[in-house]
């Protein structure tokens, strides 16, 4: 795993029992999973948005944001980035049209 990923794993864990008065995710884990998903879905449309005006810089940042805080809706889950490394794994050597298929309703 990304030793970026594995490092910022560990801050978020750290955050679940920080104050959340002094500390951005600790705020979010605070204010629980509607809180964290609006702010997935923010930074999603930032995304978009960034893509559409087609500024690599803005690209990257919004995409930064939105990676940033899927990996807290996982640590808030109780999963980490580790989990979704290997479902991307487990991914290489099948055509997309084959995943689709093997999932649930797919």
């Amino acid at each position: 795993m990304s030793k970026v990923l594995e490092r910022l794993a560990e801050v978020l864990e750290s955050r679940k029992t920080a104050d959340p008065g002094s500390s951005y995710v600790a705020g979010l884990y605070a204010k629980g999973l509607d809180a964290i998903l609006k702010k997935i879905g923010e930074e999603a449309t930032e995304t978009v948005m960034a893509a559409k005006d087609g500024v690599p810089e803005r690209i990257v940042s919004e995409i930064a944001d939105l990676w940033f805080h899927t990996l807290v809706l996982l640590a808030q889950q109780g999963l980490g980035p580790e989990q979704v490394l290997a479902e991307l794994e487990r991914r290489f050597g099948l055509s997309g049209l084959e995943e689709k298929a093997s999932r649930p309703g797919g």
